[in-house]
């Protein structure tokens, strides 16, 4: 089964929302359901990349975070499906796959899906930090 790179974000964005609450279940299973993959299908390489490097730097990508919130604020502060999407967006932004705004772009997407709108423009924000001016 063929799925676009931002249905492919979503499903990264629901597995690492499931296992942040339970870290000990395999991600496979919650792939399948989110994707409705077949028993035999493998899980896409770009979803997998995306939760499998989140998951491996996430100490160094809260670190990263939590130096551009507002005084006083801590990631704790922060609703998890936000810092979710911060994860995400800034461990792509990091690898530099994809363009920049296409980053961006696809986290207030997920934003707006998951979250609320007054998170796009937190998102947005924090996101910005990490993109030099042009």
């Amino acid at each position: 089964m063929s799925f676009s790179r931002h249905r492919l974000r979503e499903a990264a964005f629901q597995t690492l929302f499931a296992l942040d609450s339970a870290p000990e279940m395999d991600r496979y299973p919650i792939f399948a359901e989110v994707l409705e993959l077949n028993k035999n299908e493998a899980v896409p390489t770009f979803a997998a990349g995306l939760v499998d490097g989140v998951i491996a730097n996430q100490a160094s990508l809260d670190e990263k975070i939590a130096s551009h919130l507002a005084p006083g604020w801590t990631l704790d502060r922060v609703a998890r499906p936000n810092v979710i999407i911060l994860r995400l967006a800034l461990f792509e932004l990091m690898q530099q796959a994809a363009p920049a705004p296409v980053v961006i772009n696809e986290a207030l997407q997920l934003t707006s899906t998951f979250s609320d709108d007054k998170s796009k423009a937190f998102v947005n924000g924090v996101l910005g930090n990490f993109v030099p001016a042009e």
